[in-house]
């Protein structure tokens, strides 16, 4: 099994102006975009020189079916078209059959039995297959799953992708269920309170100052849903909404005398323990 299978390797945003979002995402986060070589209108956000998501417009087929603007995380496998058939024969649904994205990847779009999205990808002849480093600036330092039911959403993606309970901290609540996949602790899953009417995943984005985070969140048109909240390891939170309504979420330092925006931001626990 290769070394990537069960491990997030690409994030997604499809809106339905990527005209403006690529602008609000290259000021809060401070990445970089270039347009990808391929076939479809698609655009790159890089961090320090490497591709860390894709922007996409949402198809106006998937609007008018009641799609809104997401983000969409892609999780590595190492067969696509077995992964899709197990999603489907463990109750979920497969949105995007196995499609080859020519001389790039297999990929699969699909939603797990409680009807969160989630993505299936392999890489064409293993690029990009080394899982990124969860405390790099401006990449995804955390992931989390709002459930309707967090034991069985945890068994089913234990049975798709191998993901193993990993340990709780002091500090942490029993609610709150760490995952890790290779040996790494990379999110959390709980259930989803009533307010928020159906489950979803949500993608933690580092940066350097929280607070200035949350200011150009605000100046950009986009609206601070929680937070910022203190977590383990001197670290904040903060879960948002762009200015398309697509939620995400940013962690990081609290400090205004950073060097760069882009400074190191040190992992000492996990992002999840904040219930």
């Amino acid at each position: 099994m290769a070394r990537s299978h069960g491990r997030f390797l690409w994030y997604e945003l499809v809106t339905t102006d990527v005209a403006a979002a690529n602008a609000f995402y290259a000021d809060v986060i401070g990445w970089g975009t270039q347009e990808a070589a391929t076939a479809a209108a698609y655009t790159l956000f890089t961090a320090a020189g490497s591709a860390v998501s894709g922007l996409m417009r949402l198809p106006d087929a998937a609007r008018q079916s009641g799609l809104r603007p997401s983000w969409v995380g892609y999780v590595g496998v190492d067969d696509v078209d077995a992964a899709a058939e197990r999603i489907e024969r463990l109750g979920g649904a497969v949105y995007v059959p196995p499609t080859d994205v020519p001389n790039i990847s297999r990929v699969s779009v699909a939603a797990d039995p409680q009807m969160a999205t989630i993505a299936v990808l392999k890489w064409v002849n293993g690029g990009q297959d080394e899982p990124a480093d969860l405390d790099a600036p401006g990449r995804v330092g955390w992931h989390e799953l709002l459930a309707a039911d967090w034991e069985k959403a945890f068994a089913f993606y234990r049975e798709v992708f191998g993901w193993q309970r990993a340990r709780s901290q002091a500090g942490e609540p029993s609610s709150y269920q760490l995952f890790s996949t290779g040996g790494q602790t990379v999110g959390g899953m709980f259930t989803k309170p009533a307010t928020q009417p159906v489950p979803f995943w949500l993608y933690y984005f580092n940066v350097a100052d929280i607070d200035e985070a949350t200011r150009r969140v605000k100046a950009g048109g986009g609206r601070i849903v929680n937070g910022p909240i203190e977590v383990l390891g001197s670290r904040w939170i903060l879960q948002c909404t762009d200015p398309q309504s697509a939620l995400f979420a940013l962690v990081g330092k609290r400090s205004h005398n950073g060097i760069g925006y882009f400074a190191p931001v040190a992992r000492k626990s996990s992002v999840g323990a904040r219930k």
